[in-house]
């Protein structure tokens, strides 16, 4: 397991491992900006901030797996 992981990341940065990497950015920008807008948003609504931390982190985790469905290795 630890070799797969080694290897993968090895591929990731010498920029092998995704096949379109302006997609994968895209899609990774556009969830980090929803949950930091979700974060800014409670922060504002003067929601405890270990409360807001926690929200965003888990909408913006649940969102990213639906985002990469399409990225091709």
């Amino acid at each position: 397991m630890l070799k797969l992981t080694w290897y993968s990341a090895k591929l990731f940065f010498k920029g092998k491992l995704i096949r379109d990497t302006g997609y994968f950015y895209k899609q990774y920008a556009l969830g980090f900006f929803i949950g930091l807008l979700l974060l800014v948003g409670l922060s504002k609504m003067e929601v405890n901030l270990a409360l807001a931390i926690t929200v965003s982190s888990l909408v913006t985790g649940m969102l990213m797996p639906f985002l990469f469905k399409d990225i091709k290795m």
